[in-house]
């Protein structure tokens, strides 16, 4: 039997895998730090949110063996740190695809069809009945898609597009040998009326959306980012919707979250949700069994498939 230390609450039955195996589950306390908790235990379960660097990881001590991250990204994670330390870091890939797609293609159409602003007005008595052109958006169908990314996301994102017939286009750094194929950004930015953001948060993709990018898109083209938040300048984007470089912007997840660019806040033809991506019942608690299916794992001596180091498993499995 092992100890694991979960972070936050996680949703009914997301933690059974654990419980069903007898592992000692404890919670960390309002006001506890991360690297305290994490002293006398063999396995985190952890969120987004949880910075988990190489003081936390070294804090583990010879006792930890495995973080497991309930998110598919993992840059809150210092991986590197944790090889070393022949600690396994597991991520939940395969399971929030369709759910984060979903919500990818609400601010694609929200952004398209101005509904924010349109809401807003409505909400606040503004609105004064029907006019032939009070609040023109852009039509979905027809339209022409830019994925930046091209995984599994990105590809639920492109068959929801089928069904508004619009033309894919992506762009990743290597080809990928598919049709729409892109391998030059600032060309498919230019092509694109919708550019929809799906590459993981490297040092690399860190501002891959600026200034340059966005004045490279069309004056019409809506950018839409469910990646990571620091992919997009922030500051950038807020003078492309007040200068209309672009038209619109749906935006799920943010640079320095909880907070958010107050300028993007009062930005035209921005659209903004709280990092609601994965957040269904059935997703969110399929994410946190993975978690917990990939702790007791390892606490049971296997590698699980979803290791992001493997080769960190001649210390971590007993």
């Amino acid at each position: 039997m092992g100890r694991v230390l979960v972070t936050r609450s996680l949703p009914a039955g997301s933690l059974d895998p654990l419980v069903d195996a007898r592992h000692e589950i404890v919670f960390l306390l309002s006001g506890e730090e991360l690297r305290d908790a994490v002293q006398d235990v063999d396995a985190v379960v952890c969120l987004l949110t949880d910075r988990i660097d190489r003081d936390v990881i070294a804090a583990g001590g010879d006792r930890l063996r495995v973080v497991a991250n309930v998110a598919v990204g993992y840059d809150n994670i210092d991986v590197a740190a944790a090889t070393k330390a022949e600690v396994i870091v597991c991520n939940t890939p395969g399971v929030l695809d369709e759910t984060v797609a979903d919500v990818a293609f609400l601010l694609i159409l929200a952004a398209l069809r101005r509904a924010s602003d349109a809401e807003a007005d409505l909400r606040a008595g503004r609105w004064t009945g029907f006019h032939m052109e009070a609040f023109l958006g852009r039509d979905a169908h027809d339209a022409t898609l830019g994925l930046v990314g091209y995984g599994r996301i990105a590809r639920a994102v492109a068959r929801r597009a089928g069904g508004f017939a619009m033309e894919v286009i992506h762009h990743t750094r290597t080809p990928t040998g598919e049709p729409g194929w892109v391998g030059d950004l600032h060309a498919l930015l230019g092509r694109a009326d919708i550019v929809s953001l799906h590459v993981p948060l490297t040092p690399a993709t860190r501002h891959l959306i600026g200034r340059p990018q966005l004045a490279a898109m069309k004056p019409t083209a809506v950018l839409v980012n469910t990646a990571r938040g620091p992919v997009v300048d922030e500051e950038a984007l807020a003078d492309a919707l007040e200068q209309g470089v672009i038209g619109a912007a749906g935006i799920d997840v943010f640079e320095a979250e909880p907070a958010v660019h107050p300028r993007l806040l009062a930005a035209p033809g921005a659209v903004l949700l709280p990092h609601i991506g994965s957040a269904t019942v059935a997703t969110r608690t399929a994410m946190a069994r993975l978690a917990s299916a990939s702790a007791r794992a390892v606490l049971a001596g296997e590698v699980p498939a979803n290791a992001l180091n493997p080769e960190a498993a001649s210390r971590a499995l007993p």
